[in-house]
């Protein structure tokens, strides 16, 4: 709190500033998730976007959290279990969340029941997990039917893979892309830039196909990557995003700032992007 001439408080200002902040990579957990401090992390996220400024959580929950079945494998009954969770989280905090309905495409029945289940109660899009490769013909019924709903698919991605990875199906850019250019009406979000791997590998995977906005989540923040992106994709195809590092996504704030970005540049990369790609209304407190 910051003490007034009159000797009154006022909350400080916003970190990140007052303009709109959307976060289009977020996650919750819940009770049974393994954590016995699941409602601490909760609370920890609202708190530090409430500090810097974020206007909408846009949040999935990953089943269990490996805690009853894999994370990136979970079974239906923690899918249906995990989105319950957040379907409620997103209920609760309406003026501040909006939810991805998690799937495992391993499941396609189950995964498109669930997609039908939570739009009907306010899912604005679909989180897929790295349960297969992006390019596998498993996940053309969900980006199908994301496409005919108007949902973006957030799909968990390493930037360049080059070999498997354990207890995973894991994608990078290129495999996204050969998802993306069968399903020119559906948009992709393509998870944490700054996650790990070799970013500079994404930016020529993607650059010819319009519908993948990659998002600027993840705990790297290193020298260039946010330039190299602009200069390769432009303002309009980034997301502003956090994923589980609320901090980082602060820093890269920052860093557009020193970079220069123009004001109305900046606004696409806070918010607009995420407003044109989500459905129509997603965000009512945004500007029209």
């Amino acid at each position: 709190m910051t003490p007034t001439a009159d000797g009154r408080t006022r909350e400080p200002a916003p970190l990140a500033g007052s303009a709109p902040l959307v976060d289009a990579h977020a996650h919750f957990y819940h009770p049974q998730s393994g954590r016995a401090d699941w409602a601490d992390v909760n609370a920890a996220r609202f708190r530090a976007g409430d500090r810097i400024g974020i206007t909408y959580h846009v949040a999935s929950v990953l089943g269990s959290f490996g805690h009853s079945s894999p994370t990136y494998f979970p079974s239906p009954t923690d899918v249906t279990v995990g989105n319950d969770a957040m379907l409620a989280i997103a209920e609760q905090e309406r003026e501040r969340v909006r939810m991805f309905v998690t799937v495992n495409p391993n499941h396609t029945d189950h995964a498109l029941g669930e997609i039908e289940r939570c739009v009907a109660r306010g899912a604005v899009g679909v989180k897929l997990l790295a349960s297969r490769r992006a390019d596998d013909p498993l996940l053309d019924p969900i980006a199908e039917l994301a496409g005919e709903r108007g949902l973006p698919v957030l799909h968990h991605v390493w930037q360049h893979r080059r070999r498997e990875w354990p207890s995973q199906e894991i994608s990078d850019g290129a495999d996204l892309a050969r998802l993306a250019a069968r399903h020119p009406r559906t948009n992709f979000i393509l998870a944490h830039l700054g996650g790990g791997g070799d970013y500079m590998h994404t930016f020529p995977a993607v650059v010819d196909q319009p519908n993948i906005y990659p998002d600027l989540s993840g705990s790297g923040v290193d020298r260039g990557m946010l330039d190299e992106a602009l200069a390769v994709l432009g303002p309009r195809r980034l997301l502003w995003a956090c994923d589980v590092t609320i901090d980082t996504g602060l820093a890269k704030l920052r860093a557009l700032e020193v970079i220069g970005l123009p004001d109305d540049e900046m606004a696409a990369v806070r918010w607009r992007n995420a407003q044109r790609i989500f459905p129509r209304g997603a965000f009512p407190r945004l500007p029209s």
